[in-house]
C-alpha cells in the first residue's frame, strides 16, 4: 500500500500551537544535537521573527519532517531541513523544498548544505558559492540559487 503526497504546512511562530513547536524542536533536537553529535544553539530567536515560516509534515500526528525559511532581506534563506530517522526516504525532504521555495521566485535563496546533501540541493538549481565549513562539527558548503532558476 503506498502512502498519499505529503501533505506540507506552512506555518506563521503564531500558527504552532504548543505541542507542535515541542514537536519540531524535539524533532531538531533529536537530529541535529543528539544523531549528528553536533551541539549547538538551535534556538536562536529566528523561530519567532513573523516573517518565518516553519514548514512540517505530520503523520499520525507526530511532526516526522521539517524546514525553516527566514527572511534576510534581500535573499531567503532555508535552513533546519530535518527528516525523522523511521521517515527517510519516502520525499518528505522533497515535499518541503517544493514548499520552501515556492513563492519566492523574485529573490535569492541561500542555504548552508550538509556537505554530503550538497548533491541533492543541486537538483533545486542550488550552487556552491564558497569554500566548505566545520559547523559545529559538521561539514558544510554555502549554496545559492538564484531567482531565475
Amino acid at each position: 500500500m503506498s502512502r498519499p503526497a505529503a501533505q506540507v504546512r506552512d506555518l506563521t511562530f503564531a500558527d504552532l500551537d504548543a505541542e507542535t513547536a515541542y514537536a519540531v524542536w524535539r524533532l531538531r533536537q533529536q537530529v541535529f544535537v543528539v544523531e549528528q553529535h553536533s551541539p549547538y544553539p538551535d534556538l536562536d530567536g529566528r523561530d519567532l521573527e513573523p516573517t518565518t515560516r516553519h514548514l512540517l509534515v505530520e503523520e499520525d500526528g507526530a511532526v516526522v519532517a521539517y524546514a525553516r525559511v527566514v527572511d534576510d532581506g534581500e535573499t531567503v534563506r532555508v535552513g533546519r531541513v530535518v527528516v525523522e530517522p523511521t521517515a527517510r526516504g519516502r520525499g518528505l525532504a522533497d515535499a518541503l523544498m517544493q514548499v520552501a521555495l515556492d513563492g519566492d521566485g523574485d529573490r535569492a535563496v541561500v542555504l548552508d548544505a550538509q556537505t554530503e546533501v550538497a548533491g541533492w540541493y543541486a537538483t533545486y538549481g542550488f550552487e556552491v558559492t564558497g569554500p566548505e565549513f566545520d559547523d559545529d562539527g559538521v561539514l558544510h558548503l554555502p549554496m545559492r540559487r538564484d531567482p531565475s532558476q
